[in-house]
């Protein structure tokens, strides 16, 4: 009879592939998943609610533009719900995995690492693929849940899915630019800044040498870092800042029946589009990394003091040696 320990040995055999690469790739999709499902949910739950009963049916309101006969997404309150919406999303997907990889959940914050010589650069291109994937998936379990709610609020206002009467619904899964603006430089800046923060503030908040987030908290001050940016920088593109959070769902929309409302991003005022939330958080958030480790933490690091033993740099130190008997 085999002892305890042996049966242990036994059983963790097949779990080996957990400590390795392949273990990593897992919490990445099912990380970038969770963020999906709850984010792109809080969304989908605008237009359910209208048919539920459970909130006033819309109504129109002049100036509305495509949002002409529809009450939600226009009033400060239901921005306040998907910018808590997408916050939570972030403070329970890093919860769940964040003890395996950190919970990148975003090609941005990846590249990020390998900047800082956080992640080996081979790494990168599986964890960008895998994101991808956990956010399609994602929107297509949301889909599932909330297909019927999506096709009742298109009728509700006589939209066409595909059509430009339907970029509420088809906001649910992606961004879109603002319609003041005519190309695509507002849109990519705003994505640029608004990475930009949130990896920068990333950065501080897991620096040892800065004010890091003690008692296990580091999740829901990230995701207070996405809330915030969603509260300043959202209403010019819908603050994807995450190639993977608007890729995915993209893809996934333009497959459901949004056509070039998901891809290319054909909106009018700006086409062409679905590259913006993809290379402005790129550039964002490669700047950041830059940005902090000169600007902040070589100057934390300069400034700390040396440990106890360590004589300050620039100071010389002999032994001195005893004279002889």
């Amino acid at each position: 009879m085999a002892t305890v320990s042996e049966a242990g040995a036994t059983r963790a055999l097949p779990l080996r592939w957990r400590k390795g690469i392949v273990g990593e790739l897992w919490a990445e999709f099912f990380g970038t998943f969770v963020l999906i499902c709850f984010g792109d949910g809080v969304v989908a739950m605008l237009w359910a609610l209208v048919g539920s009963g459970r909130s006033v049916p819309p109504v129109s309101k002049a100036g509305a533009g495509i949002f002409a006969g529809s009450s939600s997404l226009l009033g400060s309150g239901d921005w306040l719900l998907i910018t808590w919406g997408w916050c939570l999303a972030v403070v329970f997907a890093v919860y769940t995995v964040g003890g395996v990889t950190g919970a990148h959940i975003n090609p941005a914050v990846t590249l990020s690492a390998a900047i800082r010589k956080q992640l080996p650069w081979g790494k990168v291109a599986p964890y960008w693929i895998v994101q991808v994937l956990g956010a399609f998936v994602g929107a297509a379990l949301v889909f599932l849940v909330y297909n019927n709610a999506l096709n009742h609020y298109d009728q509700t206002i006589h939209a066409v899915k595909g059509q430009i009467s339907s970029l509420p619904t088809y906001a649910t899964f992606a961004t879109f630019p603002a319609p003041y603006f005519h190309s695509v430089l507002g849109p990519l800046v705003d994505q640029v800044v608004g990475t930009f923060f949130l990896v920068l503030f990333i950065c501080a908040v897991t620096d040892e040498f800065n004010l890091p987030v003690g008692g296990n908290l580091a999740p829901w001050i990230i995701g207070m870092i996405v809330m915030a940016v969603g509260i300043s920088f959202g209403a010019n593109a819908g603050y994807a800042i995450n190639p993977a959070r608007d890729f995915g769902p993209r893809i996934f929309a333009w497959i459901a029946g949004w056509g070039k409302l998901a891809m290319p991003g054909d909106y009018g005022w700006v086409n062409t589009y679905f590259w913006v939330p993809i290379v402005g958080p790129l550039i964002g958030g490669a700047l950041a990394a830059f940005f902090y480790d000169v600007a902040i933490r070589d100057i934390l690091a300069a400034r700390k003091p040396p440990e106890p033993g360590v004589e300050a740099e620039g100071r010389t130190v002999q032994r001195e040696i005893p004279p002889n008997p």
